[in-house]
This record gives C-alpha cells, sequence and structure tokens, in this order.
C-alpha cells in the first residue's frame, strides 16, 4: 500500500530522510497518539496539540464542539504532525549535533464525523490504546456527544522523515579528542498510579496492569 503523494516538493531538507511508503507512515501514527493539528483563524496561523488516532485510510482527532481550534477545522485545510524522539546525537562541533527520530507530517482536508458515527469512532480511540477498556466504562451521555466533535482525514498526502545512527561529522573533526555518539531516548509506560477516590475493592483491569507501550 502506497501514499498518495500529490506534492513531494514539500519535503526539500535532508529529502534522503524521507519515507513515503504506507507502512512506515502507518506505524509512527500508531506509535505515537500526541500530535499536533495547524490550522488559519481570520488569516492567522495556530497549532493545537491533541490526540490522534488511525482507521484504516484515516486519521481522527476531536476535542469541544466549541473549541475554535474545532470549528476552524471543520471542512478545511489543515496540517497533522506527528513525531517521536528516538536520541540525542552528540557530534564533535556545535552544529553536527542532531536527533534521532520518527515523524509524520499529513495534509488534508478535516471532515466531520456524522452524529451517528461519533462513539464509535470514540470507542476505537479508547480501545486502540487500551483493548477492551471501552466496554469497562459507562456510556457515553447525549449531552457528553452533543459537545464532542470528532475530525477525520483521509490519509492521501503528506510524508514521514527518519534520522537514525550516529553523528556525521566534518572528517578532520574525527580527530579531535571529543567523545561522540547517541543518547538513547525512550518513552516508557511507569507503574499505576490509583485515584484516591477508587471504591474500596476495584482492582485495576487486566488491560491497564498489563498495558505495555514504547513509542
Amino acid at each position: 500500500m502506497t501514499l498518495a503523494i500529490t506534492d513531494r516538493s514539500r519535503l526539500r531538507r535532508l529529502h534522503e530522510r524521507g519515507h513515503f511508503d504506507r507502512p512506515t507512515i502507518d506505524s509512527i501514527l500508531d506509535a505515537q497518539p500526541q500530535c499536533c493539528v495547524g490550522y488559519v483563524i481570520d488569516g492567522r496561523p495556530y497549532v493545537t496539540p491533541t490526540l490522534q488516532w488511525r482507521e484504516g485510510d484515516h486519521v481522527y482527532w476531536h476535542g469541544s464542539s466549541a473549541s475554535r481550534a474545532i470549528r476552524a477545522s471543520k471542512g478545511a485545510e489543515v496540517c497533522l504532525t506527528v513525531s517521536i524522539l528516538d536520541g540525542f546525537v552528540m557530534a564533535r562541533s556545535g552544529m553536527h549535533h542532531s536527533v534521532n527520530a520518527r515523524s509524520v507530517m499529513l495534509f488534508g482536508r478535516a471532515f466531520v464525523v456524522p452524529d451517528d458515527q461519533k462513539e464509535a469512532r470514540l470507542s476505537a480511540f479508547i480501545d486502540g490504546l487500551w483493548p477492551g477498556r471501552a466496554a469497562h466504562l459507562r456510556p457515553n451521555q447525549p449531552q457528553e456527544l452533543k459537545a464532542t466533535t470528532v475530525l477525520g482525514m483521509e490519509i492521501t498526502e503528506g510524508a514521514a522523515k527518519i534520522r537514525t545512527g550516529g553523528p556525521q561529522d566534518d572528517e578532520e573533526d574525527y580527530a579531535l579528542p571529543i567523545w561522540a555518539g547517541v543518547i538513547p531516548v525512550e518513552t516508557r509506560v511507569g507503574p499505576l498510579q490509583p485515584d484516591p477516590l477508587n471504591l474500596p475493592g476495584v482492582d485495576a483491569p487486566a488491560h491497564l496492569t498489563d498495558f505495555r507501550w514504547k513509542a
């Protein structure tokens, strides 16, 4: 499966790090739920951090129906980005320091998920992170669903950018007595921290105690 790129010229700097295949792009989207969505209000650019999830050929995010970000994005061209920091690259000169990272930038027109599909999309969001959790929760109230807008975007234009490996110094700098290498960075899940208002005898379910996530 291949992502349909309509304008690869957007990726100009370090284009050799670009990836345009869907498996690579999907793997980054699926590994990191946090994203940033860029949009325009009254001719001024804004970027809002939020959470995204992918279902097949679409990426989704949600927010308050009263949110300026959500209202401005409805039916509009938006830019959605996801990035994962994998390491600090320590070189022999300041200018050659870098980071190992994976990122995705998608372009498209956001659409509003219809009301009759909204609850299913939100459940998919929850279960995508913690399989089986949606069934443990109380049903969403009608007023909660009314106050929430789910936006989607078809994955048709964009690219991934990936850097791996060690520093790339100037040839003459390799003779300098300066340590160089990589400081790895990982995102991991820590121990559960129970809410003190949990009812007595209510233990964490397996989909939380067994939860393992590494971006």
